[in-house]
């Protein structure tokens, strides 16, 4: 499997249509309807839409009592390797919310244990590896991820198509960043202080990494898009605890070269990390067609910071469901106003869904995001 290099970022580029399906090379008309149809692919490729399209981060998990009920007694992970599990759970929202895409359930991690890593996601913790990886003979033991590692991700993801239909489906993957930040701490950490050391005093031992991981996210993605995803997300999310100049020097080069390979599959690419207002020009460097916005920075002034060409994903502020719904509406009304300044804008929170969350809420939230912008 090829590895990062010093290669350009890749911009999208529609093919020509092929037999029997649509322009992005997916499945064909159904009911008349064909998936290019749709309001969330149109607005990544900044095409005009009949409206806001919406969905949410973290859509699927613990805000929903039918999630709740499904992942009684099922650890995570293993419900992350489950082709059953994971088609309900994605399908959950979808029929709750009409959303107009979904996103495929799974967890940042599952590459990293399905290429052998002893790690485990632990309830009211996260991630946590059993051995942290600090060396170069611990990082030259990951392996390249294989689709015969994750079968079930084909599986899952072909199913999910099916009932979907002309519904898009985001296959789903963490940044290369944030995969190291795990395996260097052994779980969360506030500070990424192991990780930020190994980066600025042995560089080379930190090449290695991002070069392993690049290549494992990679292949995660191209998986789930060869069995039918129509889009992808790489969610690098503790990559806001980053300068610029730190995340231009150790991340910028990776994260390039994975968008720049997604970029031959012919799929719309977004990034997304949190607390990165002072990134959201690199991010958009990186070759995202679409670049995640948190609710940190207004949308109208994100609009300035990343290049021509890129369309803008956000940026709600997920508190902001606790408030009464008059409030909600208000500061809805003000992200699609300031949307307004992009050249393309899907509705989503500045963040994951917050597992208190009222869940009628959000079913309102989407249909009012629907309302104000149809055209």
């Amino acid at each position: 499997m090829s590895r990062p290099g010093p290669i350009g970022s890749g911009r999208f580029a529609p093919r020509l249509p092929r037999s029997g399906r649509d322009r992005l090379g997916r499945r064909g008309t159904i009911n008349g309807v064909t998936l290019q149809d749709s309001p969330f692919l149109r607005a990544c490729q900044r095409l005009p839409v009949s409206h806001t399209p919406v969905w949410f981060m973290r859509q699927a998990g613990r805000s929903l009592p039918e999630y709740r009920r499904v992942r009684a007694d099922v650890p995570m992970l293993e419900a992350c390797a489950r082709p059953d599990m994971i088609v309900e759970i994605t399908m959950q929202p979808v029929r709750r919310y009409e959303v107009d895409a979904a996103i495929y359930f799974s967890d940042i991690v599952v590459p990293l244990k399905a290429i052998g890593v002893d790690l485990d996601i632990k309830s009211g913790v996260g991630p946590v590896v059993a051995e942290p990886i600090r060396d170069l003979d611990a990082i030259k033991r990951l392996r390249d991820l294989e689709p015969d590692d994750i079968p079930f991700v084909t599986e899952a993801v072909g199913e999910l198509v099916g009932e979907l239909a002309d519904r898009p489906l985001i296959g789903f993957a963490g940044g290369p960043f944030t995969l190291a930040s795990y395996l260097i701490e052994g779980g969360p950490s506030k500070n990424h202080e192991h990780t930020k050391a190994m980066m600025y005093g042995e560089p080379d031992v930190w090449a290695e990494l991002m070069q392993r991981l690049s290549a494992i996210t990679l292949e995660f993605l191209r998986v789930q898009v060869a069995a039918g995803a129509s889009a992808v997300q790489l969610f690098d999310s503790w990559v806001g605890a980053l300068s610029p100049e730190d995340y231009r020097a150790g991340v910028l080069p990776y994260t390039k070269w994975i968008f720049a390979k997604l970029g031959e599959l012919n799929v719309p690419r977004i990034h997304f990390g949190v607390g990165t207002g002072e990134l959201l020009g690199l991010l958009g460097e990186a070759g995202a067609d679409v670049v995640g916005v948190d609710w940190r920075v207004p949308l109208d002034r994100a609009a300035q910071r990343v290049q021509a060409g890129t369309a803008l994903q956000g940026n709600l502020d997920p508190a902001t469901l606790f408030a009464p719904w008059e409030v909600v509406a208000e500061r809805t009304r003000d992200v699609l106003s300031r949307a307004r300044a992009a050249e393309g804008h899907i509705f989503n929170l500045g963040h994951g869904v917050l597992p208190t969350t009222d869940p009628d809420k959000l079913a309102r939230l989407t249909d009012f995001v629907h309302q104000e912008t149809a055209r």
